[in-house]
């Protein structure tokens, strides 16, 4: 086959598709439930919203944004994150006359970059974005929102791990302390980082490359340079969290490698997985509506991937095979029936019912095979005879048992007989 979809894109298949929406039902209710309201963003920007909100120094902006100039010769991006388009979007709309802010979002990102297993060029992003409160409450209660809904997934031995980057007060004394010791041991950075000492020395500490982690390792740490407030901050975060029940720990190597982050970084861990432990990831970025021509704007939020966490309930048997999600299959024999046969199921689906008709007019046999396969829990059986009675038969699944009903009564029968999941 020539034509194949493009490199680090996937195929959502009708026997995928349910997976996804138990995910997504669940993100919806979840982040419903602390009051945040949904948020969608177009699927591409002026490149502008990223170089100015995430940062010309990062990845993201050098290396991973899809751009290309439309017909009218502006310069565009796919949609690489949304915190930033979401910012965008909110100062268009003149939306923080109105705090705090509580939104959510389920979107399409694309980044080019090394396709991997769970991380695709093409991917999803669950994310929240909580604006208007300076204080620590609003960090620990996003960090809540991520733990209640990997929870309500199905995954229970989390952790949290918390880090303070600081603020404008305490970042330059601290940057000044990691450039001194990057500058020693320069020889031995990869070259990404070599120049990313630079622009941003921070961005250092984000690096994956194995002989930069070593340097890292013994670099100096945000939480030995905090001032004062960036210290309460960090401490009201803690004990906000433990109000609720959710054990942490401080962990000084989580960094966030997007410019627009301050103050609160953290990570939740889901421990089973060993190394590749991390789902979510989120902190404060109080800088970043500033950035983007508004007035300073305080921040918080987290991203989590999608197919990421797909890949982890699979893994840990939370995804088992869910039903088809049809409740009656309508069968029929006699080529002049099959008309009949749409109209029953459009009574049925106006009742509320999840219904499918045979349109093939395959044998009767066939046509249980399909219902069975569709884990339909009744079907509806119309023959000639029955027709010409204004009868159908009713047939469970489950028990085999068939009786004949009314076909004008066949919606209040069914309705009141078939299992919703």
């Amino acid at each position: 086959m020539e034509l194949q979809r493009p490199r680090g894109t996937q195929d959502i298949l009708p026997g995928d598709s349910p997976k996804w929406q138990r995910v997504e039902a669940v993100a919806h209710r979840v982040a419903q439930s602390f009051g945040y309201a949904e948020i969608r963003t177009p699927t591409f920007e002026h490149v502008d919203v990223f170089r100015r909100g995430v940062g010309d120094g990062t990845d993201i902006v050098e290396k991973e944004m899809y751009e290309f100039q439309d017909h009218g010769g502006r310069a565009l991006v796919l949609r690489p994150e949304s915190t930033a388009a979401v910012a965008r979007a909110l100062l268009q709309a003149s939306a923080f006359s109105e705090l705090p802010l509580r939104l959510y979002y389920l979107q399409r990102h694309f980044r080019y970059e090394r396709p991997q297993s769970g991380r695709l060029r093409e991917h999803t992003q669950f994310g929240v974005e909580a604006y208007g409160a300076a204080g620590p409450l609003a960090d620990a209660e996003v960090i809540a929102l991520a733990q209640s809904f990997l929870g309500a997934l199905g995954l229970t031995n989390l952790s949290v791990r918390l880090n303070s980057i600081g603020d404008g007060q305490c970042r330059p004394a601290y940057r000044a302390a990691l450039l001194a010791h990057l500058e020693g041991h320069r020889q031995d950075l990869c070259a990404d980082c070599q120049r990313r000492m630079e622009r941003n020395p921070l961005r250092v500490l984000d690096c994956k490359n194995e002989g930069c982690r070593r340097v890292i390792a013994q670099a100096p740490q945000t939480l030995d340079h905090l001032c004062a407030d960036c210290r309460a901050h960090l401490e009201g975060v803690e004990a906000a969290l433990s109000a609720l029940g959710i054990s942490f720990s401080r962990d000084a190597s989580i960094v966030r490698g997007l410019d627009y982050y301050t103050r609160t970084v953290f990570e939740v861990q889901y421990e089973n997985l060993g190394a590749q432990s991390t789902v979510c990831g989120g902190g404060r970025y109080d800088g970043l509506v500033d950035a983007l021509g508004g007035a300073p704007q305080p921040g918080v939020g987290f991203g989590l991937g999608v197919e990421r966490l797909l890949l982890t309930l699979e893994e840990e048997g939370l995804l088992e095979d869910r039903p088809a999600g049809t409740d009656v299959f309508v069968a029929w024999l006699g080529g002049e029936l099959g008309p009949e046969a749409m109209r029953i199921a459009q009574a049925l689906r106006a009742s509320g019912l999840r219904v499918e008709e045979e349109i093939l007019g395959r044998s009767l046999k066939a046509q249980l095979r399909r219902a069975q396969k569709l884990r339909a829990a009744k079907v509806v059986i119309l023959g000639p005879q029955e027709f010409l009675r204004g009868v159908a038969i009713l047939r469970d699944m489950t028990s085999s048992q068939q009786e004949e009903v009314p076909i004008e009564d066949l919606p209040a029968r069914v309705g009141s007989a078939a299992p919703r999941d």
